[in-house]
């Protein structure tokens, strides 16, 4: 990945983050992207407030997909009001995901070679889309 794709996604990360920051009330002290050599995470949040995200795909170097990202970033942001992984964590981490698809800032999509959902099947339950990292 260039530098220029690196700066790109980190602002615009940052920009997202701002944007839900805002509508929930937190804050975070830095949002940087993570150093090239982590490969066990995607994401860390310290009880300073600092996030690092990692961008890149560990074996290829590519960008991760932006939501993928995004998903990474609402995990961390639940990790200012929930500093663990309880419950109440993920409830939190739920609903900062649903509202940042609302706003059109998550956007997952399907994955690879899944077919879509009948139409016409009405009794057969939802199942949901599966987040597609790589």
């Amino acid at each position: 990945m260039d530098g220029r794709t690196r700066r790109e996604l980190i602002e615009r990360l940052r920009s997202d983050a701002d944007r839900i920051c805002e509508h929930f009330g937190l804050r975070y002290s830095s949002l940087d992207p993570e150093r090239a050599n982590v490969k066990r995470r995607y994401g860390i949040c310290f009880s300073d407030g600092t996030i690092k995200i990692r961008l890149r795909h560990v074996r290829t170097g590519e960008p991760l997909k932006y939501s993928s990202l995004v998903s990474t970033l609402c995990h961390e942001l639940a990790h200012l009001r929930h500093f663990d992984h309880s419950p109440r964590f993920q409830n939190f981490y739920l609903e900062l995901l649903a509202w940042a698809r609302r706003e059109g800032i998550y956007r997952p999509s399907r994955v690879r070679n899944q077919k879509p959902p009948r139409r016409e099947a009405a009794a057969a339950p939802h199942t949901p889309e599966q987040l597609t990292l790589f």
